[in-house]
């Protein structure tokens, strides 16, 4: 069955173009197009779209605030289009914490054939991610559960960790911002990130989880050390590993399954340097990446966590982990980051 589209943006020009791209792909339906948030609402409302491309600054009702009724009550799968401008960047990481799954470089020339190719690929990965409604807009009860994976393996390093290396793909930032809030300005370990992630976002993603966050949040720079209330995110492009010492090391080495950052390039670095001292995340993401990393950290006696996948927006990353074996626990996105905490303290 086509997958069913709703197109929204101010500029008839844009519907039009995105609409036409779309529509040479017989996996997509456009069902509808919208000038603005109130009409997108509407038509959330009246249509049932499976996904919604939404704009952000629209007269009448912004991108962001019609993403936070939408997923309130008609919850779809929502990439937003954003241009490289910061004040934009900002905006659409606040749509991401609304509900929004992803996030993609307004198209400049739309009928220029990469780019209409990576704008219906982008939209293909989008539409396999879980649909849930999201507690913004109304209240909801917590209903996240967590479940332990009981392990031979698994060891009772609790107080002993010195890092904590986390990695997504999508889903992941707002899988980031239910992590790194909960996380206290006196946390005694360091965090080092590998989000997989657009072109020109990084930047933006960590200028919006710092602002969200009460330790510090920041792209990792060549000679950064692992320190307490620090949070590292690889830059877009770059592999991230930590040497002896704790120092980061980046390079533009060969990407790893496709991927560059590495999850597992990051994964292991951290196994060889920290050992059972580590504690490994894999969050939601398409993929295999990071499977093979965190069960090197297990192997060296670290801990490991994986998402679960009822939070999952793509279980794809997490799934692997857990076939492999690689994940002693498995939890919620809910639940991670109280639980890091445990693990600490």
């Amino acid at each position: 069955m086509p997958i069913r589209v709703l197109v929204v943006d101010d500029s008839v020009t844009v519907r039009r173009l995105i609409s036409e791209v779309l529509a040479t792909d017989k996996d997509f339906n456009i069902v509808g197009t919208a000038k603005d948030g109130i009409e997108a609402v509407a038509l959330a409302s009246h249509l049932k779209p499976d996904l919604i491309t939404m704009d952000l600054n629209m007269p009448r009702m912004d991108g962001i605030t019609a993403t936070e009724q939408i997923m309130a009550y008609y919850p779809a799968r929502i990439l937003v289009f954003s241009s490289l401008l910061a004040s934009d960047v900002d905006l659409a990481f606040q749509a991401i914490s609304a509900g929004a799954v992803d996030i993609m470089e307004k198209p400049a020339n739309i009928r220029d054939s990469k780019v209409a190719e990576a704008l219906i690929g982008k939209v293909k990965l989008i539409s396999k991610v879980s649909v849930r409604t999201h507690p913004r807009g109304r209240v909801q009860a917590d209903t996240a559960h967590s479940r332990l994976i009981l392990s031979s393996h698994a060891t009772d390093t609790k107080g002993n960790a010195r890092i904590v290396a986390i990695g997504a793909s999508t889903g992941g930032p707002k899988a980031l911002g239910k992590i790194l809030p909960v996380i206290p300005a006196d946390f005694p370990v360091g965090i080092i990130i590998v989000q997989h992630i657009s072109s020109g976002f990084s930047t933006g993603l960590a200028y919006w989880l710092n602002k969200e966050s009460q330790i510090t949040v920041k792209i990792a720079e060549r000679g950064d050390t692992v320190k307490a209330g620090l949070a590292l995110i690889a830059p877009y492009g770059s592999h991230i590993l930590i040497q002896q010492g704790g120092t980061v090391r980046l390079n533009k080495g060969l990407p790893v399954e496709g991927n560059r950052p590495s999850v597992s390039v990051l994964l292991s670095s951290v196994a060889k340097v920290y050992g059972k001292k580590a504690i490994g995340v894999i969050l939601t993401g398409m993929g295999t990446d990071g499977a093979t990393g965190l069960a090197e950290v297990k192997a060296a006696g670290g801990q490991t966590i994986a998402q679960d996948e009822q939070s999952s927006d793509i279980f794809g990353m997490p799934r692997a982990a857990i076939e492999l074996g690689a994940a002693e626990k498995v939890l919620s996105i809910e639940k991670i980051g109280s639980h890091l905490l445990d693990m600490i303290h």
